[in-house]
């Protein structure tokens, strides 16, 4: 798909085709849509009960989905050079999303948890852009010092200490599932930059102490995990929202109850709109529409993984590392939502990209498709001379 457009914000003369990836856009926009249908089922019961609006948050989020459309637009119109010579500054800026939302008086607290900070209409979380900006810092240091990376323990460890201070500050909101999510998609892109296994080995028998600790003398933790071990021994309790969850994917069985027509979502599960959608969304359509859900996610995965395999070819590898942050960002995130749903994990406060309510990280995931659409045009225009100079030869020959 291409779109003649000018370069805004850059001179008018500037002139180009936009090369849209449409297999990509088609994937995002299907689990959009769909997401609102899902959405609209899985909350009509508490919309109404909330705001006496069967459609509150079917409306709440389609603005958030307008606002990240506008940004995402014009993310699509930036080169990506911009974005890495950014990558320094952007780093202090997710430092500064992490510190503000802690100042008493600017924090907003919901459940008991500091992970809001109010800009207008909205609640901003801020731990949705602050990963973003850490995951671009992060590719720009990858570019910058892959030599140290992977010949030296410092040049990993340097990374790793700026990452265990994000999480320290993610975990003193706490927003125990955004560090998971930020350490394992740094851990990845780490990785596929060439970072010494030992140097992995012994980060992860020091993280995983260190996560050991802080759930045996975190006690709401401690409840979270035993509850999920067995849902069963304390089903009016700890373990009331997976038997909740459990019980909507059972009665879902091969082809599910229907649109519209699920009973858990009637205030029997907690949080039926948010971290719990899926479990929703089984009870309707059963099996084989959870499949198919799933299906579209490993596409989104797949062309993700298939661009950022393409920038490494081409050999810009900023890009290339950009499209593998993002797409395990999504990746994770989308798994570590389905499996709480099934019991697979403990409880974390993810939701499910695209389809979940969440008007931060609906807006955050849009930008994030915006910046893969726009290294695909680069990549398509960067292409385009090599191309011509291939159809010269022939025609020579």
């Amino acid at each position: 798909m291409t779109i003649r457009s000018a370069t805004w914000p850059f001179p008018a003369r500037m002139k180009t085709e936009l090369q849209i990836d449409s297999v990509l856009l088609t994937i995002v926009l299907t689990l959009l849509m769909g997401g609102f249908v899902i959405l609209a089922s899985a909350s009509i019961s508490i919309s109404d009960n909330a705001a006496n609006n069967p459609f509150f948050y079917v409306q709440r989020q389609s603005v958030a989905a307008a606002i990240g459309g506008a940004a995402g637009f014009v993310c699509l119109f930036i080169p990506m050079n911009v974005w890495r010579s950014l990558s320094p500054l952007v780093l202090f800026v997710g430092f500064l999303l992490l510190i503000v939302v802690l100042i008493p008086g600017i924090g907003y607290e919901v459940n008991g948890s500091t992970r809001w900070v109010r800009i207008g209409i909205m609640n901003l979380q801020v731990s949705e852009p602050a990963r973003l900006c850490f995951l671009m810092a992060l590719a720009g240091y990858l570019v910058r010092r892959n030599k140290s990376l992977r010949e030296e323990f410092t040049g990993f460890l340097r990374p790793m200490v700026v990452l265990i201070i994000a999480c320290i500050l993610l975990l003193l909101e706490p927003d125990f599932g955004a560090a998971v999510v930020l350490l394992g998609t740094a851990m990845v892109m780490m990785f596929v930059a060439g970072a010494r296994i030992r140097d992995f080995l012994l980060f992860l028998v020091a993280a995983t102490a260190a996560l050991a600790a802080l759930a045996v003398f975190s006690p709401y933790r401690m409840k979270r995990i035993t509850g999920f071990l067995d849902p069963w021994a304390d089903p009016f309790d700890s373990g009331f929202q997976l038997t909740q969850s459990l019980i909507a994917i059972g009665r879902g069985e091969w082809f599910g109850v229907g649109l519209g027509d699920s009973v858990q979502k009637l205030f029997y599960l907690p949080e039926a709109h948010t971290d719990f959608v899926f479990a929703v969304y089984a009870e309707e359509f059963g099996l084989l529409g959870s499949l198919i859900l799933i299906a579209l996610f490993l596409a989104l995965l797949w062309r993700v993984f298939k661009l950022a395999m393409r920038a490494a070819d081409a050999e810009r590898f900023f890009e290339a590392y950009i499209a593998i942050g993002l797409g395990t960002w999504l990746g994770i995130q989308a798994f570590i939502n389905i499996g709480v749903n099934m019991g697979m994990l403990p409880t974390k406060g993810l939701t499910l990209p695209l389809i979940s309510y969440g008007r931060s990280s609906l807006i955050i995931t849009m930008i994030c498709i915006s910046l893969l659409l726009r290294i695909h045009h680069e990549l398509a225009v960067d292409a385009k001379p090599v191309n011509r100079k291939r159809r010269k030869r022939s025609r020579k020959s």
